[in-house]
This record gives structure tokens, C-alpha cells and sequence, in this order.
């Protein structure tokens, strides 16, 4: 890894399968240990159920309202400032319960990939099946 300054691009902006708008902010080779993204969620919208394997998720809630699920947590309301850990093969989503577009940072550990991405849509309970077996 070398000293680097990245200037955030609006334009590189794109719509991921998951429901929501990311602009990669850092995910590269150079730096494998951690990747960051800023995700935007419409207002109304659910995300797709999904999860990441071997891959740590944090939310860093920066503007908006929105209803996290983790794996078998009860829905729990977030808003800025607010951070969300999610650990690796937990099924996870948000709603944007809000007005505004819900942002958040979404740091990942190690960087995030697609081939982590899942999505289970239809099996909401890999994360407590995942946790019962550890």
C-alpha cells in the first residue's frame, strides 16, 4: 500500500442489485483489509435480503431513517450517528422509513467483493443457523 488521496466521483455512482445506489469510496487491490462504500437508500425502499461470506459489515448511518434486520434480531430503527456491526453470513437488510434518501457508510472487513454477495431472499434465518453452529 502507498500514500493515496481519492477524490469522491458522483458520476461513478451505481444501482446494486441489493435495492439501494453505491459509490465505492475505497475498495481496491492496494488496500484488501477494508473496503468503504457510501449507499444510498430511496425513500420506501427494502432492501433485498442478502449476506456476505467472510466478510465483516458496519453501517455509520449519516443521513435519513431507516429499520435495520440482522439475522434474527427484531427490526430496530437507526438514524445518524447510529452504527450497525454485522458479522459475517448474517442475513441483513434496511428500510428507508424516512422522507429523505437513508446514507450510510458501508465499510467492510476484509473489502467487499461480489462474490461474497448472497442473496436469501427466501431463507431470512442464515445468520441464527450460522450462529448455532459455532
Amino acid at each position: 500500500m502507498k500514500p493515496d488521496i481519492r477524490r469522491v466521483n458522483e458520476s461513478q455512482e451505481y444501482f446494486f442489485e441489493e435495492g439501494c445506489f453505491i459509490l465505492e469510496l475505497s475498495n481496491s487491490a492496494d488496500d484488501p483489509g477494508l473496503s468503504i462504500a457510501r449507499a444510498r437508500v430511496e425513500p420506501g425502499v427494502k432492501t433485498r435480503l442478502h449476506r456476505l461470506e467472510g466478510v465483516v459489515e458496519r453501517y455509520v448511518i449519516l443521513n435519513g431513517k431507516g429499520r435495520v434486520e440482522i439475522g434474527g434480531l427484531p427490526p430496530e430503527e437507526v438514524a445518524p450517528g447510529d452504527v450497525v456491526t454485522i458479522p459475517p453470513e448474517c442475513a441483513q437488510r434496511i428500510t428507508n422509513t424516512g422522507i429523505e434518501d437513508l446514507v450510510f457508510l458501508a465499510i467492510c472487513t476484509p473489502r467487499f467483493s461480489k462474490d461474497a454477495y448472497s442473496d436469501v431472499e427466501d431463507s431470512p434465518s442464515a445468520c441464527v443457523a450460522m450462529q448455532a453452529q459455532r
